[in-house]
């Protein structure tokens, strides 16, 4: 199973995309600044370079963990002890690969396991970050938001792509 890095570094970009409309002014950033207590001018103060710069790096981490999370072949190959030993696995090992090798590899597929993780995994987390420090339920919302559909996206282009 080899691995598209074209498309596994494009789905660590998803989170910057989705966050750019998501976070818009127009769409959910307003609300977002106004439980934060920001104003434009203390969004200005930032390093855009360094924000930005470890999103997609913390993006790239994301994307690595949901190619596990949504490529169920990952676990066989595993089983193995992973690519280098691909060559010395045994003719069951390549018959299971040959007949189930691309099954679940699709879009819908990746986004179903994308959207669980950012369900069951990234709102609860938020929830209880945002609980302990004391943010609004809207403030909860407006992030586990986002994550969903982050993950949905990456994990849809990583299970058909990557």
């Amino acid at each position: 199973m080899e691995i598209n890095f074209i498309a596994f570094f494009g789905a660590a970009l998803v989170s910057l995309f989705v966050g750019f409309i998501w976070y818009h002014p127009s769409v959910f950033g307003t609300i977002w600044m106004k439980e934060n207590n920001f104003t434009q001018d203390d969004l200005r103060k930032g390093n855009m370079l360094k924000i930005f710069g470890l999103t997609y790096v913390f993006s790239l981490m994301i994307a690595m963990t949901l190619m596990s999370l949504t490529i169920h072949q990952s676990g066989a190959i595993g089983m193995v002890g992973g690519p280098p030993l691909l060559a010395s696995a045994k003719p069951s090992f390549h018959a299971f690969m040959a007949d189930y090798g691309t099954a679940y590899r699709t879009f819908k597929h990746g986004a179903l396991h994308g959207f669980m993780s950012g369900l069951f995994f990234a709102f609860p987390i938020i929830g209880i970050n945002g609980l302990f420090e004391r943010k609004s339920w809207k403030y909860i919302f407006i992030h586990a938001g986002f994550w969903m559909i982050t993950l949905t996206l990456m994990g849809g282009i990583i299970c058909q792509f990557a």
